[in-house]
């Protein structure tokens, strides 16, 4: 796509190569960043991103990036597709429904590894195992969360079944609050701050066989901006690199609040599920698209297909 271009070193002419050097990379240094629109619901699980732009990440590998704000992860989804922004961060759900039913995106990296988010139950809770769950009513986003999966697979497995009730985030605590609810799968920030209210974090080992968090981009955007894609994936990296190493400290809390509004202890309860990577988890993507194919939330499995292939090597593909 007009992306390479050939360069001609003499060797052996030392003082040559010298100054070809330093001038393309004089070059590079005074061309002008690759432009990069980013659609974000703002969540704590997207603080890579955050700290990326804070710190100035994305400047540091040519990139300009903007931070446009969605309503939530399906209005980001929309904005890319309909060319409004060229990336977003979502839960890899929106991801994988919109690519398996022909929406032109591709994943580019994973944003978190394994899912973080859980169900809470009061304190008194019956529930202790997943046959407690039926008959109970539990909030959750919606049918295709990968978390819901997970809990509604295990209470299966279990020969039980609970009736979902499509709340998330604030609304789900709330119906918590009344009694309206048993339990709430939540994710990060909510699921930090129902445990500050009291409430119980159980069954944790179901969402672990999913991912939680993926970044991905238009396919048009792919093809005529793979390096800057490239880049982009580079300073998420060197962000999670910095969050994993001190992930309840005081400089991340605050690049948090500052971009989501989540108080500070909240981010702080949170950081021990600050697990990022970039690292697409390959199996966990292809369990997912099979559970959704089962669900017929989309008709097959699109595998590999998910996968930008500028990418692979990179972020996938990848030995482990």
């Amino acid at each position: 796509m007009g992306m390479w271009k050939t360069g001609i070193i003499v060797v052996g002419v030392l003082a040559a190569m010298a100054a070809g050097m330093g001038g393309a990379a004089a070059a590079r240094k005074d061309a002008a960043p690759a432009r990069v629109i980013i659609a974000d619901a703002k969540t704590t699980n997207h603080l890579n991103l955050y700290v990326a732009q804070e710190r100035g990440l994305f400047r540091k590998h040519g990139l300009d990036v903007a931070i446009v704000e969605a309503r939530d992860p399906a209005l980001a989804r929309d904005l890319v597709v309909s060319g409004q922004a060229d990336v977003f961060w979502s839960c890899p759900s929106v991801a994988v429904t919109a690519i398996a039913n022909g929406a032109p995106l591709k994943i580019i990296a994973q944003v978190k590894t394994p899912c973080s988010s859980l169900l809470v139950v009061p304190k008194g809770s019956s529930i202790r195992s997943y046959k407690d769950l039926n008959g109970k009513r539990i909030a959750g986003s919606s049918p295709a969360c990968e978390a819901v999966i997970a809990y509604e697979k295990k209470a299966r497995e279990a020969g039980a079944h609970f009736v979902l009730e499509k709340l998330a985030g604030g609304p789900a605590i709330v119906a918590l609050d009344s009694g309206k609810v048993d339990g709430a799968i939540l994710e990060d920030p909510h699921l930090a701050i129902a445990e500050i209210k009291g409430y119980r974090a159980i069954l944790r080992d179901a969402p672990q066989r999913f991912p939680c968090r993926t970044i991905t981009t238009r396919t048009a955007y792919l093809q005529e901006n793979p390096e800057a894609l490239k880049r982009l994936v580079a300073a998420v990296r060197e962000a999670n690199a910095l969050i994993n190493k001190a992930p309840a400290s005081r400089k991340i809390a605050e690049t948090a609040q500052k971009y989501t509004g989540v108080p500070q202890q909240t981010v702080t309860h949170a950081a021990r599920r600050f697990t990022f990577s970039d690292r697409i988890d390959e199996k966990g993507l292809n369990t997912l698209g099979e559970e959704l194919a089962a669900l017929r939330e989309i008709r097959e499995n699109p595998k590999d297909n998910l996968y930008a292939a500028a990418l692979k090597g990179i972020t996938w593909g990848v030995a482990r």
